[in-house]
C-alpha cells in the first residue's frame, strides 16, 4: 500500500456501448434478455448520430465505440469545462485494437499485382487509437494511456485513472475500455483454442458451460476528485473507494489453479477501500462461462467471504465477453445496478454447477439496497483487477 495522503474519486459520468444496448436504459432492459445464439455484436451499428460519417471512416470500429461511450458519459456529468483541460486524463484501455484495420493493411500488403494502401490503416489500427481520439476530440491534455492486458484491461484502466487524481497528478478522467474486434481471425483464434462456446450460448456457472461467447462494445467513466464534483453541484453515482491489481504469475491462458493472484486481488482491494467482505452488498463476477474460469472465481469467493456471500451475477450471458472493454462495460453495470438499486440478473443459467458452491447467484432483477459493489475482471497472462465502488454519502 502507498503511505500517502489520497484524494476521493468518484464517477459523475458513464456511458455504454453493448450487444444489450446503447446507452443507460437500453443497456439496463437489454442485461435481463436472453440473445440470440452466436457472438453478441452490437448489431446495425451506425455511428452517425454521434460522430460525422467523413470522421467515422478514419476510426476503426473499436475507436468509434469509444467515442460514442464518452460523448454519453460526458453528457451525463455535464462535461469537464470546469476543470483545466492539461489536468484531465483519458485511458481507454483495449485487447485488441482496429483489427479490421490490421486486416486491411496486411491483406492489401500482400495482394497479387498494384497494392493500394491506405495512409490511415496505422493510426486506426493502433492500440492507443481511441485513447487519442478522445483525448484530440475534447482537447485533454492530460496523461493519455492505453492499458493492453487482455480481458483485464478495462478495468486497468479505470484503476490508473482513479489513481491520477487519488494522487494529485489529474483533476479529472475518462476511463474505460472499447473493443471491436468481432472478425474471422477472433473467432478462429478462440476457437483453435477451444475458448469459444461451441453452442455460441454463454452460460455462467452453469453445469452445461461450454466456453464463451464473444462480444464487443465499450464501457467509459467519467472520475472527478471528490470535493470539486460536490462544490459544482455533479450528481455523484458512486466512489470509487479501492482497487487492486495483481498477476498470477502462472500461465498464459489458464487461471492459477487455486486463484492465487485472484484473491489476492480481490482481498487487497478491499484493505485498500477500508472495507470488510461483510460490507459488500453485490460482486459482478467476471464469469466467462469457461469451465477453469467460474470454478476458480467461484472458489476464491468462497474462501473470501464464506457461504454467506453476497449476491452475484455475471453479465456476459447477455453482454458476450467483450475481451478488453469487458471489465468497463461490466463497471458501469455495476453503477447502474446501484444507482437504480437493482441487481441485474446472471442470463443464461439454467442448473448450477453443483461443483460451484456458491449459494446465492443472481437469476432474475432484484432489488437490493446499494452498499459496496465489486467488479472482478481476470485476462489472459494471469492479469487480474478488482473494483470496489461505494454508494456515495
Amino acid at each position: 500500500m502507498v503511505d500517502v495522503e489520497q484524494r476521493r474519486v468518484v464517477v459523475t459520468g458513464l456511458g455504454v456501448v453493448s450487444a444489450a444496448g446503447i446507452g443507460e436504459e437500453s443497456f439496463w432492459k437489454g442485461l435481463q434478455l436472453v440473445p440470440g445464439q452466436g457472438p453478441h455484436d452490437v448489431q446495425n451499428w451506425d455511428p452517425e448520430p454521434w460522430i460525422p460519417k467523413r470522421e467515422a471512416r478514419r476510426y476503426d470500429r473499436f475507436t468509434q465505440f469509444g467515442l460514442v461511450a464518452t460523448h454519453e458519459a460526458l453528457e451525463m456529468a455535464g462535461g469537464l469545462g470546469h476543470l483545466d483541460p492539461n489536468r484531465v486524463t483519458v485511458n481507454v484501455a483495449t485487447g485488441v485494437g482496429g483489427l479490421k484495420a490490421l486486416e486491411d493493411l496486411i491483406l492489401n500488403t500482400y495482394a497479387e499485382g498494384e497494392s493500394r494502401l491506405s495512409p490511415i490503416w496505422i493510426p486506426m489500427m493502433m492500440c492507443n487509437a481511441a485513447t487519442a481520439a478522445v483525448s484530440i476530440k475534447y482537447g485533454f491534455g492530460g496523461q493519455a494511456s492505453t492499458p493492453v492486458v487482455a480481458c483485464a484491461a478495462g478495468g486497468q484502466a479505470i484503476v490508473d485513472a482513479a489513481r491520477q487524481i487519488a494522487w494529485g497528478y489529474a483533476d479529472g478522467a475518462i476511463a474505460g475500455g472499447a473493443e471491436g474486434a468481432l472478425r474471422r481471425p477472433t473467432i478462429d483464434g478462440f476457437s483453435a483454442m477451444r475458448a469459444l462456446s461451441p453452442s455460441d450460448v454463454a452460460r455462467p456457472f452453469d453445469v452445461d458451460r461450454d466456453g464463451f461467447v464473444a462480444g464487443e462494445g465499450a464501457g467509459i467513466l467519467v472520475l472527478e476528485e471528490r470535493e470539486a464534483a460536490i462544490a459544482r453541484g455533479a450528481t455523484i453515482i458512486a466512489e470509487i473507494s479501492g482497487s487492486a491489481a495483481t498477476a498470477d504469475a502462472h500461465h498464459m491462458t489458464a487461471p492459477h489453479p487455486a486463484g492465487d493472484g485472484a484473491e489476492r486481488a480481490v482481498r487487497l482491494a478491499l484493505e485498500d477501500a477500508g472495507i470488510a467482505p461483510a460490507d459488500v452488498g453485490y460482486i459482478n463476477a467476471h464469469g466467462t462461462g469457461t469451465a477453469l474460469n467460474d470454478l476458480t472465481e467461484s472458489q476464491v469467493i468462497l474462501r473470501i467471504f464464506g457461504d454467506d456471500h453476497p449476491p452475484i451475477s455475471s453479465i456476459k450471458g447477455t453482454t458476450g465477453h467483450a475481451l478488453g472493454a469487458s471489465g468497463a462495460v461490466e463497471a458501469v453495470a455495476c453503477l447502474i445496478a446501484m444507482s437504480r438499486a437493482e441487481l441485474p440478473p446472471n442470463i443464461g443459467l439454467s442448473t448450477q454447477d453443483p461443483e460451484i458452491g456458491l449459494t446465492d447467484i443472481v437469476t432474475e432483477l432484484r432489488r437490493w439496497e446499494p452498499t459496496v459493489a465489486i467488479s472482478n475482471s481476470f485476462g489472459f497472462g494471469g492479469h487480474n483487477v478488482v473494483l470496489v465502488f461505494s454508494a456515495a454519502v
